[in-house]
């Protein structure tokens, strides 16, 4: 009875990541790739925040699952693992992002972007193009805290900003949530 509430557990999964954080850190080679098969499509999602195109996102994972690797034994906390993680993704999104401003600067002006990814369901779409116009700082805290449930002090730490920060940033990403789904419903969006 107490293993099947334990399962059930909000903080069962958290106590799981981090006795698989234990085991990787000590050398344990299944024990990090099972953190990667449960963490990989979070990072995912989120690295889906930064760039449109879908083997764009898959990179940027992939480059984070490396940086990880590498400083993984660096991480003193193993509870702190969500947030390091989302950190390393901010970084190196932002990283992308910069890379990616610099090549379309660089591009004739008479090429098109590349497209969206095109979700399946209108509602999908209506929310992901709401989350496109949010600014990356507020898009990224959104992600975190409505997609990923982390706690404000969660992505204030993934975000290297003090709570304060995070707790405005996701106050004005729902306010202009809110105004973008609300002013069009049908999700029809320039």
């Amino acid at each position: 009875m107490v293993e099947k509430r334990l399962s059930h557990s909000p903080d069962a999964g958290a106590l799981f990541d981090q006795y698989l954080v234990v085991l990787a850190q000590s050398g344990d080679r299944r024990a990090a790739e099972r953190l990667a098969r449960r963490w990989h499509p979070r990072l995912l999602r989120a690295a889906r925040r930064y760039v449109a195109d879908a083997a764009e996102a898959e990179s940027l994972a992939q480059d984070c699952w490396l940086a990880m690797a590498r400083g993984l034994s660096g991480l003193r906390d193993p509870a702190k693992f969500a947030p390091w993680a989302f950190g390393i993704l901010r970084r190196r999104g932002a990283d992308r992002i910069a890379r990616i401003v610099t090549r379309r600067a660089n591009i004739n002006e008479g090429e098109q972007p590349e497209p969206a990814l095109v979700a399946s369901q209108e509602d999908s779409v209506a929310i992901a193009q709401a989350f496109a116009t949010l600014p990356p700082d507020q898009r990224l805290a959104a992600h975190l805290h409505f997609v990923e449930g982390l706690t404000l002090r969660e992505i204030a730490e993934a975000s290297d900003v003090p709570l304060g920060t995070a707790k405005s940033r996701i106050f004005h990403a729902r306010k202009k949530l809110i105004a973008e789904l609300t002013a069009n419903p049908e999700g029809d969006f320039q």
